[in-house]
């Protein structure tokens, strides 16, 4: 049976990726894009060809996660419940964590960390109250695995995200809702990754470091690639989020990573998972790490 699905940061990358397969599945998908009539406008329009051409409900809706107006005038425009949440929303920053002024991180914070919560608080009053849905996170492996410099504030910022989706699963497990968090690791190719990166205002102070760290991102960069099976598809991570809608409601996976250069974190992320379930346990708090109903 199709679900109502919201996905924000869906203009690009993952998020475009995600709500096209989802689609197809046979959900009916608000796409969550900012600026929709202004820089955005050739994504919402490609959005509309992709739903016209394949007789699919996918669906374009103003959406800024970075404002509450933004989001909860989003929420209220959809005509049905939702059932799922994906998000995706983004905000990735490069370049020597020193020249990143605190108002730099502030503004990285604000989408990956703060969005989210923005979200929740729009849509978990109708889930809480209806004791159904499930919010699927799309992280990062760089949040338990290998994190390669000149990355810090993004990565910082998905390690918090990822924190708050691990709290969140155990605090609405007695709604019956659902958490999966998506760990993707590096798709270098196929979501134009370093290519949509933010600099480090402090171009100065970032100038310092060229000396010794000349061309480092893109020596990260091809390397990363160079690590990559040559047949990924950034898709896999689309993929990943239908099939995991597909499973019965109790069964989905608490985490899930596609992960192609495989840089440790799914082996990290077992042990802190491990170490969660049996702690929430000594505190006689199992029911916590399942959803279900009182």
């Amino acid at each position: 049976m199709g679900k109502t699905v919201l996905v924000t940061g869906a203009g690009s990358g993952f998020g475009a990726l995600i709500v096209r397969a989802l689609a197809d599945a046979g959900h009916t998908v608000y796409a969550g894009i900012r600026d929709l009539t202004g820089r955005n406008a050739p994504a919402a329009a490609a959005l509309a060809t992709y739903a016209s051409s394949r007789s699919v409900a996918l669906f374009a809706v103003e959406l800024d996660v970075r404002s509450q107006d933004s989001v909860d005038s989003a929420v209220a425009s959809i005509p049905e419940p939702l059932d799922v949440v994906v998000h995706n929303a983004a905000y990735l920053a490069m370049g020597p964590a020193e020249a990143f002024t605190p108002d730099d991180i502030a503004e990285v914070m604000d989408t990956n960390v703060s969005g989210p919560q923005r979200v929740n608080r729009a849509v978990l009053p109708q889930f809480r109250e209806r004791r159904h849905g499930l919010l699927v996170w799309i992280g990062s492996s760089s949040t338990k695995g290998g994190a390669p410099p000149y990355l810090a504030p993004y990565f910082a910022a998905k390690a918090a995200m990822d924190a708050f989706a691990v709290s969140y699963a155990a605090e609405l497990a007695r709604f019956d809702i659902e958490t999966t968090i998506v760990v993707p690791g590096v798709f270098a190719q196929g979501t134009s990754l370093f290519a949509n990166g933010h600099p480090a205002t402090d171009t100065a102070r970032a100038a310092t470091y060229e000396n010794l760290y000349p061309g480092l991102l893109d020596h990260v960069a091809a390397r990363l690639s160079d690590l990559a099976p040559p047949d990924i598809d950034a898709g896999a991570v689309a993929t990943a989020v239908t099939d995991v809608l597909a499973l019965p409601h109790g069964t989905r996976p608490f985490r899930l990573h596609i992960d192609p250069v495989d840089d440790g974190s799914e082996a990290v992320s077992a042990g802190a998972d491990q170490a969660r379930t049996q702690f929430l346990t000594r505190l006689g708090l199992s029911d916590l790490l399942h959803p279900h109903s009182l």
